[in-house]
């Protein structure tokens, strides 16, 4: 098996035309011999974080910006299921330090503190994630379906969403338009 891909970005190669993953850029959480979970960071949805909290009854600030952000699809898989990717903010009780600039969060807890001042300084709710049984994305990558970098904090949490494709293509420094969809294996 290839190094793990953990804390970096897989970018939707043009050709990928499933409609979870078309022009995605997915935050690796997690990869290792038994599959690989990742979050899409760039396909937001119709509800706002208010509307989330309403809607499974967490107290939250109508007034703060925060409430007004928009929720993400962050894949096909458990879409009933949240997880918030954050800026480190520690003392939740179900978090994970991805990074030393990114951590992730699916209990509660954090929930009732994004609209608040206790909240973490950044963060994405996403509902679902993007997962992949042992080698199936070790196959997709052999078919040219994505190009990976390492992860860039600031496309997650400071980029405008519909910018992070684009910018996280920047990051590879060539023109992705130029790539063939064919994989050539020598």
């Amino acid at each position: 098996m290839q190094s793990s891909l953990e804390n970096h970005f897989l970018i939707a190669m043009p050709s990928l035309q499933d409609p979870y993953f078309k022009q995605s850029v997915t935050y690796i959480c997690e990869h290792n011999e038994e599959g690989a979970m990742g979050l899409v960071i760039n396909h937001p949805v119709n509800v706002t974080v208010g509307e989330l909290l309403d809607k499974i009854d967490i107290e939250n600030n109508k007034m703060s910006e925060a409430s007004k952000r928009h929720v993400f699809a962050g894949g096909p898989v458990h879409t009933d299921r949240g997880f918030v990717l954050h800026t480190p903010k520690y003392g939740y009780s179900s978090s994970q330090e991805l990074s030393s600039e990114i951590m992730i969060t699916t209990s509660k807890d954090v929930l009732a503190s994004l609209t608040y001042d206790d909240s973490p300084s950044e963060f994405i709710i996403t509902l679902g994630y993007a997962g992949w049984e042992q080698g199936q994305l070790e196959r997709e990558l052999s078919e040219n379906s994505w190009l990976v970098i390492k992860a860039d904090p600031a496309i997650i949490f400071n980029t405008p969403v519909e910018q992070r494709w684009q910018k996280a293509v920047e990051m590879l420094g060539f023109d992705v338009s130029k790539l063939a969809t064919i994989a050539g294996h020598a």
